[in-house]
């Protein structure tokens, strides 16, 4: 009997040793057992079927200093502070070169307002922005939060800043009549999969791309896509045409994460600013557009 009891001993122990035994060769602890996949990111849906992508946003990288290179303007306060330029992309994916295709003149143009904002002599030299008048489409998509809201029929846009919005309709109706032109320009949106496609026409075209001068004139049609990639991430692309002032159509791109804590201020330009009248009363995009 004793006998019986040391071998069957004798063999669990033999037997566990070889469970443990790669283990052992490995130095390392038996591999944990494999967790069932994520489920891939399907929206919820809005009452009226949109993917459900309402809340505060806000750019990775923004800032309106610069398109190309994208450059804030903390970013270009550090630089003239420090004296250290720091490397940074293109905003623009299209031309693969990184740079607006503008026609020799456009081109012309925004240099001298890029040097007029180094020393400027006039109130036009100074953006539009910096004189608290609405940044407009694309700008204010790629430098402040913005929450969306989604009731049916439409995609709503807020800013803190400007106290500006916007309203996409999505029933497909035809666009305002050419004499009317807004600030915000008259965006009329779909979706495509989990991807909004608004194509915007009817732009005042007053307000600037950026702080250095880069512009486009009342006839751009932009069309932006916002690729809502999964929960937290969204990629915002504008493509701009407009022959009067460009070459061919080009496009930036603007990564974008979800804010979930968000909680939004109200916020004003230049509330009790004394300077405030001297910069902004000239006229607004004074020589833009101009040949």
């Amino acid at each position: 009997m004793a006998m019986r009891v040391h071998q069957a001993v004798t063999a669990l122990g033999i037997g566990v040793a070889l469970v443990a035994l790669p283990a052992l060769l490995s130095g390392q602890a038996p591999a944990p057992r494999p967790q069932a996949p994520t489920r891939p990111w399907p929206p919820a849906l809005t009452s009226d079927g949109q993917p459900d992508v309402q809340g505060a946003w806000r750019p990775v990288n923004g800032g309106t200093q610069s398109l190309d290179p994208a450059k804030s303007g903390a970013a270009d306060f550090e630089e003239r502070l420090t004296g250290v330029v720091k490397s940074s992309a293109s905003r623009i994916v299209d031309p693969s070169d990184g740079h607006i295709p503008y026609q020799p003149w456009a081109a012309a143009l925004q240099k001298g307002l890029a040097a007029a904002y180094e020393t400027p002599t006039r109130p036009e030299h100074i953006d539009t922005q910096t004189r608290c008048l609405v940044p407009g489409v694309p700008r204010l998509n790629y430098f402040p939060t913005f929450r969306i809201l989604q009731p049916p029929g439409s995609v709503v846009f807020v800013w803190d800043e400007y106290h500006a919005f916007r309203v996409v309709p999505l029933d497909g109706r035809p666009h305002v009549g050419a004499s009317v032109k807004l600030w915000m320009g008259d965006g009329r949106g779909r979706w495509d999969g989990n991807t909004l496609v608004v194509d915007t026409t009817n732009l005042k075209a007053k307000s600037r791309l950026d702080v250095i001068g880069d512009f486009f004139t009342d006839n751009a049609r932009i069309v932006e896509r916002y690729v809502f990639v999964d929960a937290t991430t969204m990629t915002y692309e504008a493509t701009i045409t407009d022959p009067t002032v460009f070459t061919r159509p080009w496009t930036m791109r603007v990564s974008n994460r979800r804010m979930p804590d968000e909680e939004f201020w109200e916020w004003a330009c230049h509330e009790g600013e004394r300077d405030a009248a001297h910069s902004s009363s000239a006229g607004v995009g004074d020589g833009l557009g101009k040949q």
